[in-house]
């Protein structure tokens, strides 16, 4: 089966290091995580190479769980890491999330990288859409 890349495309109305910061503190995320009718009650980062992180996804189908291990952090411009979903018997993906200034802003540009087939594909790319917008509404909001 051919592995497949989306690459998602969004600028935000913050400087690189506070978007950075809403990606990798769990208590920012909580806040904004989630495409339109799911929830994120919880996420844990350890912020480090090869620390671990997860994030609860509430869906109305139940409480999926997507776990990683990151293994490029460079605070505020760049984060790779691994992404699997609880139960998925596929390889675990991988995320690249960079962190641009355009003036006072930031373009962030998502790259998911080693999806198996077009429907995953699709789903990932609704799921980005509605977490960069929820981001978006957060640092737009909030002026953090």
């Amino acid at each position: 089966m051919t592995e497949l890349t989306l690459e998602v495309r969004r600028t935000v109305a913050a400087p690189p290091a506070r978007v950075f910061a809403a990606w990798t503190d769990p208590a920012l995320l909580v806040r904004w995580w989630g495409p339109p009718g799911v929830a994120c009650p919880e996420a844990h980062v350890d912020l480090r190479v090869g620390g671990a992180w997860s994030i609860a996804n509430d869906t109305p189908g139940g409480t999926v769980w997507l776990r990683g291990t990151f293994e490029v952090i460079e605070a505020p411009e760049r984060l790779v890491y691994t992404w699997s979903v609880d139960g998925s018997p596929a390889a675990a993906e991988r995320v690249t999330v960079r962190f641009e200034p355009v003036g006072t802003s930031t373009e962030v540009v998502v790259v998911h990288e080693k999806i198996v087939g077009e429907a995953t594909k699709a789903e990932h790319a609704v799921g980005w859409g509605g977490c960069l917008s929820g981001l978006e509404r957060l640092l737009g909001g909030t002026g953090l």
